[in-house]
């Protein structure tokens, strides 16, 4: 049932409903006095003003519905934002929608005003749009990564810490136990990488996109492991080194602010990259993976850790991930990841899926930001705010889906004679 007017009786909750093949799933209200939907759904949309009609109709899909929503143009009623998970479970669902046809969409665009065809300036929290930041400058320079880890990685150390949690890792946990808490979860993912790469006292490790540090801290102080870690964030680099003092651990540990690729190190034992890969970029991986194997002493070991897709083809991130959340990120699933790291002549001997772990830390970093909402705008602003909590919500709903999953990688650089030096049955196989 539908109510209110608007000029040639198309009112805007009438409009969506003849975008839904069975009707619409939530409850919807608009400003000109419509409505439409289950009067009794959990889920429930107010649209406050022209604006935000506006951004819907001049980018439908995801990136019309995040500008309104981030603007503060678009209301959800009854759901946090900071864990707003029954809105994504919602919108990520398999209802069907139906395109209108091109007589109907005119009549609709006419009844709902042509004016609103003009697109507002969309919110401060989104980047430039791809097509925009190629003419700009070449993507995957060392000037545009710099750039794109800025925008999503030098939000706010304090942000971070309320979202994150003490770990400060910002990379998949991997939980011992269904009752383990996320700090439980995490310890026990950097000592499973740990141990896949089989470190011991005096080993050398290098840590590429290292992040806050968490696997170079765990690295040092509970394997006596020389490690150096690098990242392209200036945020990330100042408190990981801050912290490697707080720890005692300066004779053992190092975070640099620089581009892996400017590295001059090598003859390391192990190397590990947790949540890189991502934004390295496809057609990079061949040099990146070489890059990575010259640094390796022979019997030394690789573990690569990213999001990957449930396949091996070329997918769209989507409009909002790409102007909100990760400028340039890409995905492929772990049959290229695998195989870019053969060609280059490393040895892989073990792969694993965790994404039903990242479904579960994406929902405790929900919690934690819907937990500490008040102080995360006060210190990154409501509309960056909200970008968070559809981008945790959302991401957990895609592992949970498989949607996206992730991949742990274990490769190898051999000795001339083919020895790879592992054991014969890992312990952390056991």
């Amino acid at each position: 049932m539908t109510s209110g007017t608007t000029t040639h009786d198309i009112t805007i909750a009438g409009a969506l409903e003849t975008l839904f093949e069975h009707g619409i799933p939530f409850r919807f209200t608009a400003y000109d006095g419509s409505s439409a939907g289950p009067e009794d759904a959990k889920v429930r949309v107010h649209l406050r003003n022209e604006r935000g009609l506006s951004y819907i109709l001049t980018a439908p899909g995801d990136l019309g519905m995040a500008r309104a929503y981030v603007a503060g143009d678009l209301e959800l009623e009854g759901i946090h934002p900071g864990d707003p998970y029954e809105l994504m479970e919602l919108a990520m669902s398999r209802f069907t929608l139906k395109a209108p046809s091109p007589a109907e969409a005119v009549r609709l665009l006419r009844g709902l005003g042509i004016r609103h065809l003009v697109p507002p300036p969309p919110p401060p929290q989104e980047h430039l749009p791809r097509w925009r930041r190629l003419v700009e400058g070449a993507r995957h320079s060392r000037t545009r990564d710099a750039e794109a880890i800025h925008h999503h990685y030098d939000v706010s150390n304090r942000f971070y810490e309320l979202v994150l949690g003490p770990s400060m890792t910002y990379t998949c946990a991997c939980y011992p136990h269904a009752g383990a808490t996320l700090e439980e979860a995490q310890e026990f993912k950097h000592d499973l990488v740990a141990r896949k790469l089989g470190l011991r006292e005096g080993m050398r490790l290098l840590d590429v996109g290292c992040g806050w540090g968490g696997m170079v801290l765990h690295a040092a102080k509970h394997y006596g492991v020389r490690a150096l870690g690098v990242t392209l964030s200036r945020e990330q680099a100042t408190w990981a080194q801050e912290a490697i003092k707080r720890e005692g651990l300066d004779h053992l540990a190092e975070v640099r602010h620089m581009d892996y690729r400017d590295v001059a190190e090598g003859d390391f034992d192990a190397i590990s990259s947790i949540g890189l890969t991502e934004h390295i970029g496809i057609k990079n991986y061949p040099a990146y993976f070489s890059f990575l194997r010259d640094k390796l002493v022979p019997g030394g070991r690789l573990l690569n850790h990213c999001i990957t897709r449930p396949h091996n083809r070329s997918v769209s991130a989507g409009a909002f991930i790409d102007r909100y959340i990760f400028p340039d990120g890409e995905l492929t699933g772990s049959g290229r990841i695998i195989t870019e790291i053969q060609d280059v002549g490393l040895e892989v001997r073990h792969e694993e899926n965790l994404r039903e772990h990242y479904a579960l830390t994406c929902r405790a970093w929900a919690r934690n930001l819907a937990a500490n909402w008040d102080e995360c705008v006060a210190e990154v602003g409501e509309g960056t705010a909200k970008v968070w909590g559809l981008y945790l919500s959302g991401c957990s709903r895609g592992f949970e889906i498989d949607d996206i999953q992730l991949h742990q990688v274990l490769a190898v650089k051999l000795h001339e004679d083919g020895r790879s030096d592992f054991p014969l049955r890992p312990d952390w196989l056991s």
